[in-house]
């Protein structure tokens, strides 16, 4: 965004507060106290870090004149020397409010079933992605925003896709290993190591903190079953906070245990089905019911749960949700393991074999990489 695209159309101020009406009809107020909190020479000019503490800030700054230009505001505080200068650009992308935020808003996909994988995401191959920025921004972007993205013409080698993902994020090691296979074996420690279908749901919810981001990569491809499904569940949150709110009441307040055991782990942790950030806004799906431990809440609110509880399962079986996609050799999927819900069909390895690997991603790298790229490929979303 810059001020030509969003130019002021009047301001005004008192000694509390400023008030800028822009041109596309927004308005915004900046506090007295906000603005002298965010004076940029209080901030590091390399790094961008505050170079003072809230305790230094006057309590109670009164501005006492406001000037300005197409492109700057020059604001002086009573019973302080030297005016300071705002960039307006800067002032229109951090305007207060709680619409502002540094996430890259969620393009909802609720119809999942209607969804074709190589039309409708974003597809690379990492050789060409890794040499050429734009397209990899765009193709991060998408990552992020949709949910879920795919590479292709990936070596189907065991641990090439610690290769493919240098550009997309940082794996991260957990009990299951840097990479894990994913394939029959007997006794399987984890019924994704079996033959068995899997319903929709994310990994790790009795981790802390939960992977971010999961990628899997296919070795070998069975040719009968082991299709795998996905479906977006932030658009189902969504719509379950519109048409059944008391139950997506239930499902974003109650504390769910999960829990996984196995010879060489013991994990253990707290969270509700549907995640929300202080905002209101949905945060994460946690739903792994091969991990839900006994519930420990009080027996007169388990009824309003379950209820809950039944009605978000029965809701991830309806058919129009999840997006079937036939992984085959050479091909990975990368898919945000807080909001995208994952499952397969069943298949029998003793006909056909089937080797995927996977690995986690943390998120915040994930994004950073993202964050870094735009500041040059799309400028105009970094600020």
């Amino acid at each position: 965004m810059t001020v030509a695209e969003r130019p002021v159309r009047s301001l005004t101020w008192s000694p509390e507060a400023i008030v800028i009406d822009w041109q596309d009809g927004k308005r915004s107020e900046y506090p007295s106290l906000w603005l002298r909190d965010n004076r940029p020479a209080d901030r590091d000019a390399q790094n961008g870090q505050r170079l003072t503490d809230i305790a230094d800030v006057p309590a109670n700054p009164r501005i006492g004149s406001v000037n300005r230009d197409a492109a700057r505001l020059e604001i002086a505080w009573v019973g302080e020397t030297s005016p300071v200068s705002f960039d307006l650009t800067w002032l229109a992308m951090h305007a207060p409010g709680p619409r502002h935020t540094l996430r890259p808003e969620p393009h909802l996909w609720l119809d999942g079933a209607k969804r074709d994988a190589r039309r409708d995401f974003a597809w690379g191959v990492p050789a060409a992605l890794r040499v050429d920025p734009q397209a990899r921004c765009t193709w991060l972007r998408r990552l992020v925003t949709e949910g879920i993205a795919f590479l292709e013409q990936v070596p189907s080698t065991n641990h090439a896709m610690l290769e493919a993902l240098d550009f997309v994020g940082r794996v991260i090691d957990t009990n299951y290993g840097l990479v894990f296979d994913v394939r029959s074996v007997p006794q399987p420690e984890n019924l994704a190591y079996s033959d068995l279908g899997l319903g929709l749901h994310t990994d790790n919810p009795y981790r802390e903190p939960v992977p971010g981001f999961q990628a899997l990569h296919c070795l070998v491809a069975s040719p009968e079953g082991g299709e795998n499904t996905f479906a977006d569940g932030f658009a189902i949150a969504e719509h379950l906070r519109g048409s059944r709110p008391e139950l997506f009441k239930v499902l974003t307040s109650t504390l769910v245990p999960f829990h996984y055991r196995s010879k060489n782990a013991d994990l253990y942790a707290e969270r509700p089905l549907i995640e929300l950030d202080a905002s209101g806004r949905v945060f994460a799906i946690n739903y792994n019911n091969r991990s839900i431990a006994p519930l420990n809440v009080p027996a007169a609110d388990l009824g309003a749960f379950y209820a809950a509880y039944r009605a978000f399962a029965l809701e991830l079986r309806e058919l129009r949700y999840p997006m079937p996609v036939k992984l085959e050799a050479g091909t990975l999927v990368v898919f945000d393991n807080r909001r995208t819900l994952h499952g397969r069909t069943a298949y029998a390895s003793a006909r056909h074999l089937r080797h995927l690997q996977g690995c986690y991603l943390t998120r915040d790298s994930v994004l950073s990489e993202l964050a870094v790229l735009e500041r040059t490929q799309a400028p105009d979303r970094a600020q």
